[in-house]
């Protein structure tokens, strides 16, 4: 038991490195981690050495989401009569039947919902482990020193990526994860391959690291000279500078990965979410104020001069509709991309074409007019459509809005300064998440993925973990 939580800290930590474990063995490796971390913790309640805690008992419904979705995704890659697959995708049936007869073979008796069954199953066991590590946050984290460990884990495993990929960029000498980098040169990408994921991954170790500061922000009441200079002391000795220090490293990295949505979706979110924190913070002290103030005017003039924003913001002012200026589709159209994949969704409607089948399917659709491979529809939304269907869309959609609810609750009526703090980096972490899956698809990369499940199962530790009374409403 006592080495379940350092071991749940150590695969935050690991997760990001190898390629972003989007490597086949990197994700197999996750996988394998995570289900032992759970199988520890299970076996250590199965002994009685452990019992359920609230905030495990509170997140039941976002479980239980959690297990339907598993659920169908493996339901999607099993061996059906091909009778039932057409009641429920005629177009999957189709498919398949099309497919035989070019093959010069019989239709089939027996069919898949998936049109990419290994793709599903790999899907399968990539949610088996963000349930795993959803759920394990829930159990372990269960004091505030665990809380705080956490959320200083993720702060510098962000701070660790933010300094290799900006070493990298600075000094010319660009390697990713132990090879040379063949992508994305003079950018910051750290140890992932594409600059935009390393952006949506700092945004989530930046949020962590926004909760922790604002958790330790306020204090006692200053009245003599004596105060002030030992406060003074203090300030520039103490964690909360350490603390600063890790949040501009983590802003430079991200201004140099030249990610449009990414710096936008960190911005933005954090004048949403900043102003929504102080309104339901009704007694936070003024520190927090200028503290969110400064993460927007202070990074962008002073940060952002010395290491290009002014890039970031011309890229973004010179985004056209035919353009793809982040190396990913070489020549085609984004917007073209989405809108055949919700024709894809649409045909699919609700049963999806199976986890992890959107580039097997994309081809159908296109109809030759894409000369490069297009693994990936840059839309999280529609990519979720199109492959789960309406059910997987429903249960991940319903997660993340019980997680928002709690955060929001949370930073309402608690009155301890971690927990509101917590809560608010939960919610600047989904504010992200809702911008930056409109034109992205971090959530198909294994450390991004696991790092948000772990964020939306904070919210409900912020609610429930025992440290102060909750105010009334």
């Amino acid at each position: 038991m006592n080495l379940l939580f350092p071991g749940l800290l150590l695969l935050l930590v690991w997760v990001p490195l190898p390629f972003a474990s989007n490597r086949p063995w990197a994700a197999a490796l996750m996988v394998v981690l995570a289900c032992l971390l759970a199988s520890g913790a299970v076996l250590a309640y199965a002994r009685g050495r452990i019992a359920p805690t609230p905030a495990l008992h509170s997140a039941r419904w976002a479980i239980a989401l959690g297990t339907l979705w598993w659920l169908y995704i493996g339901l999607q890659s099993l061996t059906l009569p091909a009778q039932w697959i057409y009641a429920m995708s005629p177009h999957a049936h189709e498919a398949q039947r099309l497919a035989a007869l070019a093959l010069g073979r019989t239709a089939p008796d027996a069919m898949t919902l998936s049109l990419d069954v290994h793709a599903t199953q790999e899907q399968w066991l990539r949610v088996l482990a963000y349930a795993c590590a959803f759920c394990l946050v829930l159990q372990l984290v269960d004091t505030r020193r665990k809380l705080e460990w956490l959320l200083m884990a993720l702060v510098l495993s962000g701070v660790a990526r933010a300094v290799y990929g900006s070493v990298m960029v600075l000094s010319g000498t660009e390697y990713g994860f132990f090879i040379p980098k063949y992508v994305n040169q003079g950018l910051a990408t750290g140890t992932f391959i594409n600059r935009n994921h390393l952006a949506g991954y700092l945004n989530l170790c930046l949020a962590a690291g926004i909760g922790l500061m604002i958790a330790k922000l306020g204090g006692d009441a200053v009245h003599s000279w004596r105060q002030r200079l030992r406060s003074l002391v203090k300030l520039l000795l103490g964690e909360k500078t350490r603390l600063r220090i890790y949040l501009i490293i983590m802003v430079i990295a991200l201004v140099l990965t030249r990610s449009r949505t990414g710096n936008t979706a960190f911005f933005a979110g954090t004048l949403v979410v900043g102003v929504l924190g102080l309104l339901l913070m009704r007694n936070a002290p003024r520190s927090t104020m200028l503290f969110l103030a400064s993460l927007i005017a202070l990074d962008v003039l002073i940060v952002g001069t010395w290491f290009g924003v002014d890039q970031v913001a011309q890229r973004i002012s010179q985004t056209e509709v035919s353009t793809n200026a982040e190396q990913v589709l070489p020549t085609e159209d984004r917007d073209e991309v989405s809108r055949i994949t919700l024709r894809h969704a649409r045909d699919f409607l609700p049963a999806g074409s199976g986890a992890g089948s959107f580039d097997a399917v994309f081809p159908g659709y296109a109809n030759g007019s894409f000369t490069g491979w297009v693994d990936y529809a840059h839309n999280d939304y529609l990519q979720l459509l199109a492959e789960s269907g309406a059910i997987g869309m429903a249960c991940c959609g319903l997660i993340v809005l019980l997680a928002a609810w709690q955060a929001v609750t949370a930073m309402r009526r608690r009155n301890d300064p971690l927990m509101r703090g917590t809560a608010f980096g939960v919610t600047l972490a989904i504010c992200w998440l809702l911008i930056h899956s409109a034109v992205d698809f971090n959530m198909q990369i294994p450390a991004n993925a696991m790092t948000m499940s772990v964020m939306l199962a904070l919210a409900w530790v912020a609610s429930t973990l025992r440290g102060d009374s909750a105010r009334p409403d």
